[in-house]
């Protein structure tokens, strides 16, 4: 027994594993941008495990991975809250459009649309683990379908209410980051008002926050911005508006008016922010540019081209009865086919409707509520997305916006893509470069980094994301994927 004893031990000092990993990594040389809004410093970053442990002049240790970040931006990981890589996530685990651009953690479910139930749909994350890490929002109009089925297009009854404050209490407990709502969509407008009171209540006695695709993003803005904060004060809960824009002609150059009607709610105790896109186009459904829903009505629908700036504005991205016009503007449909936009407009919606992609904002807007402190970065875009801004959105602000228009310094650019959007949804271990945070950082090239992705090559990948770690695993490395998934569902629970 003794002899087979030394011998079993003498054998195991032979078997030494081949893939054995670096007990830490050191992130050297590079400038540390920590997400809080300061100036960047030159620090070194220590990783063990998934956390950062050491910060500042450091050396390395025997065996230890060193990434050398000379020249080179270290930041926090981006965080999306609003993103639509739902479906995506399931086909593409290791969302390479998402981390390419530095995306470390996305929200699903946003614009009132979201996986259900809730519980399921983080279970199967969890299963099939993806790169980045992922919560969800439970929405107001998936809900509203499942209580009134097809028969959604009016108020609903005070039964029907409170059969959806159940299911919301549900996936509250099942670990929603909170209520999102998409007004201006078919199913979502019909609602009351006091209707998403009541559902949001039930989010805020949960902690979560009340996320809104407004009732109207165009002529009606600021209307419907009121209501967004009446939401907020009745049901007494923090409030995001989505995508926050002026959406047609009637309302550009209005944007200091949604500033004040904001800041006056702020000042007086509510707890309202908003993210942008930065882009000056928008992608959603055709039907969404009549807000009368006459979408027969040739007053009506020439009312609503007119108000994006004309039908050249319209572009089909994805039409299933008429894949031929996948491209073409609604001007340049209707030249081919000797008839007008309206009626181009009016056969499209008779035919199955499309989605779209819509050119009218301007700079301008853009720039004011990007200045705004409250103001954090979005994409609204997601894995397979036909809108640029699906692959384009973080490195187009660091690009475009900070060093090109030199609209925000590259520290506020960075606060606003991570520890803002992280406190948003209550991550209190992320968006920030502090020892003890989760290792989820991004390491780019502040001099190069720039967006490639065109509403033409909508999937483009953007150059100067060079590094990019989730939970302390590489899943960009040298501006390539990795293939690893070491994602986490992220939840209230």
């Amino acid at each position: 027994m003794h002899r087979y004893f030394w011998l079993i031990l003498f054998l195991s000092f032979l078997i030494v594993p081949t893939n054995a990993q670096p007990t830490s990594i050191l992130i050297t040389n590079g400038t540390v941008i920590d997400g809080t809004g300061t100036k960047g410093k030159g620090a070194d970053v220590r990783i063990v495990g998934d956390q950062i442990v050491e910060i500042g002049k450091l050396k390395p240790k025997p065996d230890e991975q060193i990434i050398d970040a000379k020249n080179l931006i270290v930041a926090p990981g981006f965080i999306d809250i609003h993103n639509h890589s739902e479906s995506g996530l399931e086909s593409q685990p290791t969302a390479n459009s998402q981390i390419l651009q530095g995306i470390t953690t996305l929200a699903v479910g946003p614009d009132g649309e979201s996986p259900w139930p809730i519980g399921d749909y983080l279970r199967r994350r969890e299963e099939k683990i993806p790169a980045v890490n992922v919560l969800a929002f439970v929405g107001h109009a998936t809900v509203r379908h499942k209580v009134m089925g097809n028969d959604f297009k009016r108020p609903a009854t005070k039964v029907e209410i409170e059969q959806m404050v159940a299911l919301v209490e549900q996936a509250m407990r099942e670990g929603a980051v909170g209520l999102s709502s998409g007004l201006e969509y078919d199913v979502g407008y019909p609602s009351k008002t006091e209707e998403v009171i009541a559902l949001a209540r039930v989010a805020a006695k949960h902690g979560g926050i009340y996320m809104t695709h407004m009732r109207d993003e165009s002529d009606s803005m600021l209307t419907a911005l009121q209501e967004a904060i009446r939401i907020g004060r009745e049901a007494k809960i923090p409030v995001q508006i989505s995508h926050i824009k002026m959406g047609t002609v009637g309302v550009w150059g209005k944007a200091l008016e949604a500033v004040q009607l904001i800041e006056e709610a702020r000042r007086e105790g509510l707890d309202i922010t908003a993210d942008c896109y930065p882009y000056d186009a928008w992608s959603s459904t055709i039907t969404v540019l009549v807000p009368s829903r006459k979408h027969d009505n040739p007053v009506d629908v020439a009312k609503g081209l007119n108000d994006v700036g004309g039908a050249a504005n319209v572009t089909i991205t994805n039409c299933s009865h008429h894949r031929e016009y996948e491209g073409k503007t609604l001007e340049q449909l209707a030249t081919e086919q000797q008839t007008t936009a309206v009626t181009m407009y009016m056969q499209i919606v008779k035919d199955g409707g499309a989605s779209v992609v819509c050119r009218s904002m301007i700079d301008k807007d853009i720039e004011t509520f990007y200045r705004q402190p409250w103001v954090m970065v979005s994409s609204d875009g997601g894995i397979n997305g036909r809108h640029p801004r699906g692959a384009g959105t973080f490195p187009r602000v660091l690009g475009r916006y900070v060093r090109e228009k030199k609209w925000l310094k590259l520290q506020e650019a960075v606060r606003k893509m991570t520890s803002m959007p992280a406190a948003r949804v209550g991550l209190k271990d992320r968006g920030v470069i502090r020892v003890g945070a989760r290792a989820d950082i991004v390491i780019f090239n502040a001099k190069t980094v720039v967006d490639q992705a065109t509403f033409t090559k909508p999937f483009e990948a953007p150059i100067g994301i060079v590094h990019v770690f989730v939970n302390g695993e590489q899943v960009v490395r040298d501006s390539k994927v990795s293939g690893a998934t070491p994602g986490r569902v992220l939840s209230k629970k």
